[in-house]
């Protein structure tokens, strides 16, 4: 087991005097930050795809390279807006967790806030890669003209 994990389960333990119900409320908030987070991206991503119907034909006109640097960051983008959708935004209740004692049921929420942690990252990442070679084939669309 994640010794970090234990360690934060016995002080989310000892901060709240034992009591498993405001434990989970603490995490819960945390849950809230990951799924307000995602939200972010996923409202990010939109606009990327709503622009691109407006200024996508222009670019993709403007040259090979534009072109293919639009189709990289769509493809990029809507791959990630997938990954947030499959991942950070799956839902399981922090009722579910039922470990034998409240430090396991602790541990295993902490274990899966910790994996939607580690997914939004991942997600975060290939969202910045896509509007990277978005924003670029805008770039490379004002300078060829």
């Amino acid at each position: 087991m994640d010794t970090r994990a234990e360690a934060e389960a016995d002080r989310l333990l000892a901060m709240h005097g034992g009591r498993l119900a405001d434990c989970l409320r603490t995490l819960a908030e945390q849950f809230t930050v990951l799924q307000t987070r995602t939200q972010l991206l996923l409202t990010l991503a939109t606009l990327t795809l709503t622009i691109t119907g407006f200024s996508g034909p222009l670019i993709a006109k403007s040259g090979a390279g534009p072109r293919w640097c639009l189709v990289a960051g769509l493809v990029l983008v809507l791959v990630a807006v997938v990954m947030l959708l499959l991942g950070t935004l799956r839902i399981r209740w922090l009722t579910q967790f039922d470990g034998a004692d409240p430090r396991a049921t602790l541990l295993a929420a902490i274990a899966w806030r910790d994996a939607k942690t580690r997914h939004y990252l991942a997600q975060l990442g290939v969202l910045v890669a896509g509007l990277a070679a978005y924003v670029g084939a805008v770039v490379w669309f004002l300078v060829i003209g």
